[in-house]
């Protein structure tokens, strides 16, 4: 499972991203910890982080038990696809929420693959 560990840390890295950036955000536009409330770019970034981490547990479940039923291989490229979106869907709202789409639904596509390859993992055991 050589390739999902690093598929999962590279997940990780663009949490990571993710939080940095809403962190630099925060500075820039001075918004006090804890407050939620800023300028409308302090508030995409934000966004972005929390929605990041939300998505966090329906890649990392799915992701793992593909590799152990189906594969470490197709686990992996779901987890870069789901990566690639996640990146996509940032850079998209950070510029326009309405450019978030595409990198959305490609991180939600990710997500079903895995969960589709793990139940077929499952049918073929």
């Amino acid at each position: 499972m050589f390739f999902t560990a690093w598929a999962t840390l590279a997940a990780l890295g663009v949490y990571f991203w993710t939080g940095v950036n809403a962190g630099r955000a925060r500075i820039r536009y001075q918004v006090p910890a804890p407050s939620m409330e800023g300028p409308e770019a302090f508030l995409r970034c934000q966004r972005v982080q929390a929605n990041t981490l939300e998505q966090l547990p329906l890649l990392l479940v799915p992701l793992w038990l593909c590799a152990f039923y189906l594969g470490d291989a197709w686990a992996a490229a779901g987890g870069l696809l789901w990566c690639a979106g996640r990146i996509a869907y940032a850079l998209g709202y950070y510029r326009d929420p309405a450019r978030r789409e595409l990198g959305f639904i490609t991180g939600m596509v990710a997500c079903a693959l895995l969960i589709c390859g793990t139940a077929w993992g499952l049918l073929l055991r």
